[in-house]
């Protein structure tokens, strides 16, 4: 008997339980267009378990290291889905058409594994991950198993037999009155009718001696040919020909229930895998010829560790060709949630989405934008990004706070929650009011947070904020800020406090605004 083992699965190791978060942050965080994914979605996919991430590391591992293996699932990958396609037909339709289904769908099956066996096995010895080892072993053995030999001889027969199907001859009685009476399949023919040129016909009048070419066509209404299954000619015709072939597909029947159903369902569970490990295996290739420096995280199962080194927006890297700006961040005992202010369009959303990616992909198991990264686990990331959503009964402000609200009922000390530009629909003061109150709340969780915004106010309470979460037992909040060398926007993000109006000064002197040139330049006009 064979002996494969259908639990084989190249991002769940043995036993591990799918602890994926769903949310919208993939989408939010820009990485859902690059895993355009058929049967499933990103979102299936991040985990919390640190050892199931080391697996997966150790699987994208071995395809990066071997693009013929990534080239060989991106090539039977497709026919995993007909072949899904084909089931869930095959269970829809009747017995007749059922029969037909399974044939093609082993068919598939037989040249998947044909494949696997002819290019996957050869590459067995570049792999080192347990995952791309089981699949390499259980493919050896679905391959030599004694059922298999046994399958490719019958689908011979079946195959052989139904290509020799090219036509059918339907009789068809008429009563007095020209209407049809009865009819009943004929023949079944390897030939298939030609349609012929009607007029040569009639001149000849030589209709027995050319028994395959219409002399007129059964039914010229258009469409009556579809392929729906609804066609009460196409079903009656597989009717009888289940009739002509029942015996052999009886036999066929049998070896599906017994050996077919059972072997494709551990090939048909990969096909979310297996799109995903390539989408994700060509997105760091484009990551790395982008010149972007890309690391395997330190996954950590204790604390709330989360520092990253050289960390980019790899969203925004693939988005453009200027050159990117890399920053640092640490969380920490004095730190674990970051006010982040600055001039606009200078890099505050882009780091904040850089850091959300980044926890992301390190949660996905994939290695990361960033010189060194490392991390504990979150429980799950929170987005709170501009939707440009209004509510008629709540307004925008009141949209803007029920999304909050949404994440104050799922928040835990494991989140992580990201924020950019929140409350921006209402007055500074009374959206800094909010914001203070909303943070102060989740120092007492006890979760980590970045909140980008334009609310200066806000960092100057970061103190206050402390001294409110602390009866909690909360976390410290801190400030960073968005840096301008100059007067011009350097995209780097300090940790440091706020300098109040300093960058508007040097943005004001650039363009000759502040107070002394536009005295001196005054006094040059008398």
């Amino acid at each position: 008997m064979d002996t494969s083992n259908r639990n084989i699965s190249l991002l769940w190791p043995a036993g591990a339980r799918p602890l994926t978060k769903g949310g919208d942050a993939c989408a939010s965080l820009g990485l859902s267009p690059f895993f355009d994914m058929k049967s499933s979605r990103l979102e299936d996919f991040p985990t919390s378990d640190a050892a199931t991430l080391s697996y997966r590391a150790a699987v994208v591992r071995d395809l990066e290291g071997c693009p013929e293996a990534v080239s060989i699932l991106k090539r039977i990958a497709p026919v995993m889905a007909d072949m899904t396609d084909l089931r869930r037909l095959g269970s829809e339709a009747d017995s007749a058409d059922e029969y037909l289904y399974s044939i093609t769908e082993v068919e598939l099956y037989v040249s998947l594994i044909d494949t696997l066996r002819a290019e996957l096995l050869p590459l067995d010895e570049k792999f080192s991950s347990d995952g791309m080892k089981a699949l390499c072993a259980e493919v050896k053995t679905l391959a030599e198993g004694e059922g298999y030999a046994e399958i490719n001889r019958r689908l011979a027969e079946l195959s052989e037999r139904s290509r020799e199907i090219g036509s059918v001859t339907i009789g068809l009685n008429l009563d007095r009155r020209l209407f049809p009476e009865s009819a009943g399949l004929v023949s079944v023919n390897p030939e298939k009718f030609s349609p012929g040129q009607k007029i040569e016909k009639l001149v000849r009048l030589d209709f027995k001696n050319d028994e395959h070419t219409f002399i007129a066509p059964l039914a010229p209404r258009r469409g009556i040919f579809s392929l729906s299954g609804d066609d009460a000619l196409r079903e009656s015709v597989m009717r009888s020909l289940d009739t002509v072939f029942k015996s052999s597909l009886k036999t066929w029947k049998q070896i599906i229930r017994a050996y077919v159903l059972e072997k494709t369902e551990f090939l048909l569970s990969l096909l979310p895998e297996i799109e995903f490990l390539t989408k994700a295996t060509e997105f760091l290739s484009r990551l790395r010829e982008r010149g972007i420096e890309l690391t395997y995280p330190e996954i950590r199962e204790d604390g709330k560790v989360l520092s990253a080194k050289g960390l980019v927006n790899p969203v925004t890297a693939l988005a453009t060709d200027s050159p990117m700006v890399s920053n640092d961040i640490e969380f920490d005992d004095d730190g674990m949630i970051y006010v982040l202010t600055g001039p606009n369009r200078g890099g505050k959303s882009v780091f904040t989405t850089a850091l959300g990616d980044a926890v992301l992909m390190a949660e996905l198991g994939l290695p990361v934008a960033a010189r060194e990264f490392s991390l504990s686990v979150c429980d799950n990331v929170f987005c709170h990004f501009p939707n440009g959503d209004d509510t008629v009964e709540r307004g925008r402000l009141g949209e803007e706070c029920s999304r909050l609200a949404d994440i104050v009922s799922a928040v835990t000390d494991k989140s992580l929650v990201l924020l950019d530009e929140s409350l921006s629909s209402t007055g500074s003061e009374e959206a800094s009011a909010i914001a203070e109150e909303f943070l102060a709340g989740l120092a007492a969780v006890g979760c980590r947070a970045v909140y980008s915004t334009h609310l200066h106010a806000l960092a100057k309470s970061v103190g206050e904020i402390n001294e409110r979460s602390a009866p909690y037992g909360g976390v410290k909040t801190d400030t960073l800020v968005a840096d301008i060398e100059e007067g011009e926007r350097s995209f780097k993000i300090e940790r440091r406090r706020p300098e109040g109006k300093s960058y508007a000064s040097d943005v004001a002197a650039k363009y000759g605004l502040s107070l002394s040139e536009i005295v001196e330049k005054s006094r040059g006009n008398k």
